[in-house]
């Protein structure tokens, strides 16, 4: 007998605009309806309102069932629930496709927008957005840039396919190129390959150089330079976090608008520091990628349409961030 042919199919609980279920296993405990065990579990919503999200079929068994309203409590199983952010914040820039074909899409990523759902962010990042525009729930990124970071973002359409582009990532076989706008040091001699050990730093937002063999490689070079601001040509050869931005830091040349190096500056936790923190993006951008895909074997070239300015400069400069790099 085919065993094959005798196994349940596996379930794929599917995402519910574009935001992917998230799952719990059920402990042994005293609760008698999964209201009570939820909202003892994630407090934020009220019984009323977890009982409110049971009858709107966003809390389910494994078996991709809907869980009934006041059903009673039984451990050892896993349940399936969509995560709820009321008040999160909308990000007013949008991201655009540059290609889709069936195995790849690529998208500009606008400054502000993460890539993927983490803490106060998950209807307003980029796969989210991309799960419920093209409605692919098997999306993925491919790689990551940071939130404050424009650019090129790549991510696989089939699962089959995934690792076969995220090696390309592993195994450094893509080429990329940043751009960013930076202060100018007269006495820095450009162009240059600059390396240094990287390691955590004194809290989880950042990183470190400290002594020891390098671990990472970039290719720095000047495209223009106009008073005491320069627009620089960031090839990076390893991708560690936050590489560009605490090289060019360490190096005295600071990315324009950084708002974690040299100096990590507050949070933008209210609708005021928002608007704020929108009026200086950080001038740096994911601009060009060159690979060969791994799927067709073809050659594979996309270019950001974000541009940095450096002649119109003044304009975007944070005072408060530029005061604190002197």
């Amino acid at each position: 007998m085919n065993i094959r042919s005798i196994r349940p199919n596996k379930v794929t609980i599917p995402a519910k605009n574009g935001i992917g279920a998230s799952q719990i296993a059920l402990p042994e405990g005293v609760w008698k309806t999964y209201e009570e065990f939820l909202t003892e579990r994630f407090s934020v919503l009220s019984e009323k309102e977890w009982r409110q999200r049971i009858l709107n079929g966003e809390v389910l068994y494994a078996d991709g069932n809907p869980v009934l309203p006041l059903s009673p409590y039984r451990a050892g199983q896993k349940l399936y629930y969509y995560r709820y952010l009321p008040n999160e914040d909308n990000i007013p820039f949008q991201e655009s496709i540059l290609y889709q074909d069936d195995w790849l899409v690529v998208a500009d990523k606008p400054h502000f927008l993460p890539v993927t759902p983490s803490g106060k962010y998950v209807r307003e990042t980029l796969l989210v957005r991309l799960k419920a525009k093209l409605g692919i729930d098997t999306l993925t990124p491919i790689h990551r840039i940071d939130r404050e970071t424009a650019g090129l973002v790549l991510f696989s359409v089939k699962p089959e396919g995934r690792n076969l582009y995220q090696r390309l990532f592993r195994e450094n076989f893509v080429s990329k190129h940043y751009e960013a706008i930076a202060t100018y040091r007269n006495d820095l001699v450009l162009p240059m390959r600059y390396k240094c050990r990287l390691e955590q730093g004194d809290t989880f937002m950042r990183m470190q150089v400290v002594p020891g063999k390098s671990n990472t490689e970039t290719e720095i070079r000047i495209l223009e330079r106009h008073g005491q601001f320069a627009h620089y040509y960031l090839k990076p050869v390893t991708g560690k976090k936050h590489q560009l931005r605490i090289q060019m830091c360490s190096l005295e040349i600071p990315i324009l608008n950084d708002r974690i190096y040299p100096v990590h500056l507050p949070e933008a936790v209210t609708p005021q520091m928002r608007q704020e923190e929108y009026k200086y993006p950080l001038q740096l951008v994911a601009k060009s990628i060159r690979f060969t895909d791994p799927i067709s074997g073809k050659p594979r070239y996309f270019e950001s349409r974000y541009s940095l300015d450096l002649n119109n400069i003044e304009s975007k400069i944070n005072r408060t961030s530029l005061f604190t790099h002197e």
